[in-house]
């Protein structure tokens, strides 16, 4: 079905028009069973609502678009700052759109570029999952900002930037191994992230290899998506399903120093101490990872240079409409209290 309208969604799912508008709007007057129904049918059909009618008076001819995922995330904070600075400081206007993890991200752009005559966007954080021909929809450049490991499809112009994860992962397990560690669980983004989670994964068993490690799959523990992702409450969750698997461990890597700090309270209320008991790392580089106790380990990503970069790549785009070479940062590993000697 090509072009497909709202009253297509509608028929589709046995609703009412007014029922699918209440859904694309996330209306509190609608069953969620129905909600979810619609949202499933919008999602494959790739529907994107035409708002433009209401929007004839705006004239954002000058707008950038940042469309980040979990907004309130202390990670993107500092970066937000920078994309405002920078794109002000050029005569833009910046568009700032937050995207509910159950939304797709390149939906929600593609919306977007209906409702604002945008020159760029910048995603920050998302999972991209399958998204190839959904990307070369989008008619204006674009930045995977903090998002690697992404194909830039033939067809559309964007590029990706953000710390080489999987080299930066197998540095912190690289650090863990060096200390002596041989029972070293991982603490996961979800299953289906072919991003950032697969690429930490695949440090993490890049390490093991180089050490003469076994890799174990049950070692490795994936988010459940009805958490929010890269939380302390995920973290906490996923480390008490670790002590209750039964699983031999000396050490836990965390996707984050969110997920790290919760696997720290679900250890300290199981009588652990760190790092005596068991040595505790994350990734990220937070300020919240300094001021726990224990200080976490972790590997800092430099933040304020990547959103720079993201910056100065979307404009350069804007200018040549052709898509650069993505862009890989180093980190830095910050050696803290959490981990020691076995």
């Amino acid at each position: 079905m090509s072009s497909i309208t709202i009253k297509d969604i509608a028929k589709i799912c046995d609703v009412g028009v007014t029922t699918v508008s209440r859904a694309i709007n996330n209306h509190p007057d609608i069953n969620a069973e129905t909600k979810q129904k619609i949202m499933d049918v919008i999602k494959e059909y790739n529907y994107v609502p035409n708002n433009s009618a209401r929007n004839l008076k705006r004239t954002d001819t000058k707008t950038i678009a940042i469309l980040v995922k979990a907004v309130d995330n202390p990670f993107f904070s500092k970066m937000i700052r920078v994309f405002e600075k920078n794109i002000h400081g050029r005569g833009y206007n910046f568009f700032l759109q937050h995207v509910d993890e159950q939304q797709d991200e390149i939906s929600v752009a593609l919306q977007l570029e209906k409702e604002k005559k945008l020159k760029g966007i910048v995603f920050l954080g998302g999972r991209f999952l399958n998204n190839e021909e959904k990307l070369k929809m989008l008619s204006v450049p674009y930045v995977l900002s903090t998002v690697g490991g992404i194909k830039i499809p033939d067809g559309s112009v964007g590029t990706c930037i953000s710390v080489d994860d999987r080299k930066e992962s197998e540095k912190i397990v690289d650090y863990l191994c060096e200390l002596g560690h041989k029972d070293i669980a991982f603490l996961a983004a979800m299953a289906d992230d072919e991003a950032v989670g697969k690429l930490r994964v695949q440090g993490y068993c890049d390490s093991l290899e180089k050490h003469g490690l076994t890799f174990d799959k049950d070692m490795v523990f994936y988010m459940d998506e009805k958490f929010e992702p890269y939380s302390m409450k995920t973290g906490y969750e996923m480390a008490k399903q670790l002590m209750g698997s039964g699983k031999k461990f000396t050490a836990i890597v965390c996707v984050s120093d969110m997920v790290a700090i919760g696997a720290s309270k679900a250890l300290f209320e199981r009588g652990k101490k760190i790092p005596q008991d068991c040595s505790v790392a994350g990734f990220d580089g937070m300020s919240q990872s300094y001021y726990y106790e224990p200080s976490i380990t972790t590997i800092k990503q430099p933040l304020d240079e990547m959103a720079e970069a993201s910056v100065e790549a979307i404009f350069t785009m804007m200018e040549t409409n052709k898509s650069i070479d993505s862009m890989l940062f180093k980190g830095e590993l910050l050696k803290r209290k959490s981990t020691d000697r076995i």
